[in-house]
């Protein structure tokens, strides 16, 4: 028999005994536990009323018969729709049962760590995943799990536990957050720069006592040039590389430790000045800014493998300084103290002896330049493009150096591609080629920049062969074109003068009367036609010169 009563739940009889243990006074159960004789006596007493002498609170707990009777079939019908219908808790993946869910279990409620952010799962844990005393298990700092009996029990908020070192540490607001790290910061700052500051100081103080005057640059080229002179490393360098040139952290060591000493030349591009490195004199020529595209140009140019040749500038660096107020592009270079060929010739005339040097020494220059060296470190043909008297140093050996090479083109003979710079300069007006100044060059074939090269080579010869002494005779020196055009000749006025009347300069008939002078006239002449592809080539003319030396070497 089930019987139940209101205080601590049902309890089970049979037989008159009690099953699950005497219930608590007021419980209601049954009476099953007191004797018959006493329930008879409650039952023939009329009213209902307790015998004399009973208990008051077993008096009160006594049901009427009736009473009993429907509270025990209530009891029976919820014991039966409780087995039957199991444990509801609240499931959040069961969206197609109303977020609920029913198991024989126990309900689950969990919240984890994912990523940072607390995850909460609510669901039902069926008797075998209980069993397996998995589900119920936190674990610390990390998750968090509670499993209980009761419907919906499990529709609660969880927490994790905060970290101990966490909860003592106090809130700082931003404020005082901001001060204690910038404190410590501004300090350390502080205390760093003082420290530079003294260093310098004394590193300062130390290089005035020991540098002696102002041509001794930094200690730096003790490093770079190991008691060798600049040639010496230079050719060190290139010959066992690829012949480019210097490595550009040495280029950058060379420049940074330059004194520069005094300007030699100004010009459109910017200036040159002498200048010293390690008590070596080199030449410096500063490009503007605006004209970084000339600079970058004749560095990549001069820097070309197999490049270096007697009759070249020699090219020892290229860097881009600082000063201060504006960005400075250096170009460093031989230094000769000759000059230019313009300003040797303007100084000084020349003997027959020195007229084939400088012819000899300038056209094998210009031949190393036209020549393309093939081979897995060849050396691509070159145009100069701006060839005159101004752009060739004169050597202390009185040969001479072709500089300048910042309109220079480059020949891909692989590709038979020409590298045109991308610079708004073009070659001086009065050195330029009939086919120049009439528009008419094909620049698809690198053949045409060479032969523009030849004429201007002709008018160098000019100007040199002018100063030579005939007789004791000496004319003064001359630009080409010097009776026909301005000092300053624009386009047209030469288009004018050499495309539509057809005039060179003039060789005088003296000449004839000496076989070097009567060689070179007739080079001019094949250097000048107006068809290009006429025209002499460098290694053609390096060749006459050369014969006309061994035949003046002979007669002496």
């Amino acid at each position: 028999m089930l019987c139940a009563g209101s205080g601590q739940g049902g309890k089970v009889c049979r037989g008159g005994e009690e099953l699950a243990g005497k219930p608590s006074p007021g419980s209601g159960c049954c009476d099953q536990w007191r004797p018959r004789s006493a329930r008879r006596t409650a039952g023939s007493r009329g009213g209902g009323q307790p015998p004399p002498g009973a208990p008051l609170h077993l008096a009160a707990a006594r049901p009427q018969p009736r009473i009993a009777a429907m509270r025990r079939a209530l009891l029976l019908l919820s014991a039966a729709a409780l087995l039957c219908s199991g444990l509801k808790c609240v499931c959040q993946l069961c969206e197609h049962t109303n977020f609920t869910c029913q198991t024989e279990g126990a309900c689950w409620a969990s919240v984890m760590l994912t990523n940072g952010k607390e995850e909460v799962i609510k669901s039902c844990v069926s008797i075998p995943e209980l069993n397996a005393q998995v589900f119920c298990h936190s674990s610390k700092n990390i998750t968090k799990t509670e499993c209980c009996y009761t419907d919906f029990c499990n529709n609660i908020t969880l927490r994790l536990p905060v970290a101990s070192a966490s909860s003592s540490r106090p809130n700082l607001g931003p404020v005082a957050l901001t001060v204690i790290v910038t404190v410590p910061v501004c300090i350390l700052s502080l205390s760093v720069m003082l420290i530079v500051y003294t260093c310098q100081g004394r590193h300062c103080t130390f290089r005035k006592k020991k540098r002696q005057n102002i041509e001794e640059p930094l200690s730096e080229c003790n490093l770079v040039n190991s008691g060798k002179t600049l040639k010496d490393l230079i050719y060190d360098m290139t010959t066992s590389g690829s012949g480019s040139g210097l490595p550009l952290l040495v280029q950058r060591t060379i420049a940074r430790t330059i004194v520069l000493q005094e300007i030699v030349g100004k010009g459109r591009f910017g200036e040159v000045w002498r200048g010293k490195w390690c008590g070596e004199d080199v030449a410096v020529k500063i490009f503007s800014s605006r004209d970084e595209r000339s600079w970058f140009r004749e560095a990549e140019i001069y820097q070309t493998i197999m490049l270096r040749h007697e009759n070249i500038l020699g090219f020892i660096a290229a860097d881009n300084k600082d000063n201060g107020t504006w960005t400075q592009l250096w170009l460093v270079s031989e230094y000769h103290e000759q000059g230019s060929l313009f300003d040797y010739l303007n100084r000084n005339a020349v003997t027959i002896a020195s007229l084939i040097k400088l012819a000899l020494s300038i056209a094998s220059g210009l031949a190393h330049l036209h020549m393309e060296i093939v081979g897995t470190q060849g050396k691509p043909a070159i145009a100069h493009r701006d060839l005159k008297s101004k752009n060739i140093l004169v050597k202390r050996n009185e040969t001479c150096a072709i500089a300048d090479l910042g309109l220079a083109v480059r020949h891909d003979a692989v590709l038979n591609t020409i590298d045109i710079p991308q610079n708004p300069r073009v070659g001086t007006k009065r050195y330029m080629a009939p086919e120049i100044l009439d528009d008419v060059m094909n620049i698809s074939i690198f053949e045409s920049f060479k032969r523009a090269d030849i004429y201007s080579l002709g008018l160098v010869y000019w100007e040199i062969s002018r100063r030579c002494s005939i007789g004791g005779l000496i004319e003064e020196y001359q630009l080409p074109y010097y009776d026909v055009v301005p000092s300053d000749p624009s386009i047209e006025d030469m288009r004018r003068v050499v495309c539509e009347q057809k005039l060179r300069p003039n060789i005088p008939n003296q000449w004839q009367s000496c076989e070097a002078l009567r060689i070179m006239g007739r080079i001019m002449r094949e250097c000048w036609y107006a068809n290009g592809a006429a025209r002499l080539t460098a290694l053609r003319i390096k060749k006459t010169i050369s014969q006309l030396c061994v035949h003046e070497d002979s007669k002496a």
